[in-house]
């Protein structure tokens, strides 16, 4: 019996899969030939493991298995009707395992999952669409694996290909469509055949920034239409945007789940800022390959570099940095980003900006300092990037060197605050009521 106003209904669901293991190498011909002897009775071993797979205890005997890995360990929660979930996690955490199982294309190990509605998932560029196929064709073909008529695609047909923005090729055969144009039409269809719940994997990520700002735009309109969204991101800020809770899976167990933003900080928390040596240490933060170590010591109002510093709303901020140089340098600029925790830059300030390009005509250690009058920043938490570049190439770029935690203070002294949501920025606004103007700041 479906429970009131539940959508989806996911019940200790556990996924193993079955995984190869390193063959041995053998040292010797002696050890070659007891392996050959042997082979019989491990082969016949193996043989019988691929009956015994379901019977495997998965809580006392998981680690007795090495060639078994679990990629989703006892999983519960439910979807409400017309909700939009997000499910975050790092690569590997079991998201997209979930999602296959949703979408009947692979079956869970323990457990069950109840489905109250018509499924349309989008998991992987071009799924169900065939290559030989033109673009037109394909609609109908995915239309009708989902399981609408014929009549109610004609009737979505004119939207489909007007969303997709692919027209001009429609009566191309898909094998000569680029990732782009195929995730373009696939989630064309899957969005406007009106699924009663729409399953999205990572997609998104190839198609390009006006396709995905149109995508998220319409998953806000299905779940406006009482419909149920399930999406998969890394992308933490449309997550935010479109996701009212939010399930966050780690190593195929579920961490918690609650609402979006809570949820998003707490997952994003865990990336924290890099561990700074003593004394506002900057040469022990690593670096990409790529980048050279060129800072090498920082402070923030007068104190050293610590992995959280907590400042008053519109406060002045400086921050100082000690640079080594290990040659001579011309056309360079240094930058710093503060951006919020979901990676969103809020702030930036680049030496190009105010003084041109700056040369350094020996190797050696120099500082620079950079001063905010204040920091007009709304209530948050926002971390600190560096970077350093010439003519040709970033020479050294840092990303979450520490974070700025800036208080909630009553600056405006009504005890009202401005909320994330309403912008980032504590700017000052006169008002003119009755002919008396009234100032803050």
């Amino acid at each position: 019996m479906k429970p009131n106003n539940t959508a989806i209904r996911v019940n200790n669901i556990s996924k193993c899969y079955r995984i190869g293991l390193k063959e041995q190498i053998h040292e010797n011909i002696a050890t070659a030939f007891l392996s050959l002897i042997s082979s019989p009775l491990s082969n016949y071993r193996k043989y019988r493991s691929l009956y015994k797979f379901k019977e495997i205890d998965f809580d006392n005997n998981n680690g007795s298995h090495p060639d078994l890995i679990w990629a989703l360990k006892n999983v519960s929660f439910d979807v409400n009707q017309g909700e939009s979930l997000g499910i975050i996690g790092k690569n590997g955490s079991g998201k997209s395992t979930l999602l296959k199982i949703l979408s009947k294309i692979t079956v869970p190990t323990k457990g069950r999952a109840e489905i109250h509605g018509r499924v349309s998932s989008l998991l992987e560029v071009g799924t169900g669409f065939h290559p030989e196929l033109t673009g037109r064709e394909n609609i109908y073909l995915n239309g009708t694996v989902l399981g609408m008529r014929k009549h109610e695609i004609n009737k979505k047909f004119d939207e489909i290909v007007d969303f997709s923005g692919i027209e001009k090729f429609i009566e191309t055969p898909v094998k000569r469509y680029s990732s782009g144009m195929k995730v373009r039409l696939a989630f064309s269809v899957a969005a406007h055949l009106e699924p009663e719940i729409l399953l999205v994997d990572e997609v998104l990520a190839v198609g390009d920034a006006e396709f995905q700002k149109k995508c998220l735009g319409k998953m806000g309109d299905v779940t406006k239409e009482g419909r149920t969204v399930l999406f998969v991101s890394h992308n933490m800020a449309a997550m935010e945007q479109l996701c009212e809770r939010v399930v966050w899976l780690n190593k195929g167990a579920l961490v918690g789940s609650g609402p979006a933003r809570d949820m998003i900080n707490q997952y994003l928390d865990m990336a924290s800022p890099n561990s700074l040596g003593p004394d506002g240490d900057l040469s022990r933060i690593p670096r990409e390959p790529s980048f050279e170590t060129i800072f090498i010591n920082g402070e923030l109002n007068g104190l050293p570099f610590k992995e959280h510093h907590l400042i008053h709303p519109l406060a002045p901020l400086t921050i100082k940095l000690k640079l080594n140089l290990s040659e001579a340098m011309t056309g360079c600029g240094f930058g710093i980003h503060l951006t919020t925790n979901s990676g969103q830059c809020v702030y930036a300030a680049n030496t190009r900006w105010n003084y041109g390009k700056i040369d350094f005509p020996e190797k050696g250690i120099y500082e620079f300092e950079c001063t905010f009058d204040k920091l007009p920043l709304v209530p948050d938490k926002y971390y600190l990037a560096l970077g350093m570049r010439n003519q040709v190439r970033q020479i050294d770029w840092m990303e979450r060197v520490l974070c700025i935690e800036v208080s909630r203070d009553d600056v405006y002294g009504t005890m009202e605050f401005p909320e994330k949501s309403q912008g980032f920025f504590l700017t000052q606004a006169n008002w003119k009521i009755d002919n008396k103007v009234t100032k803050r700041f």
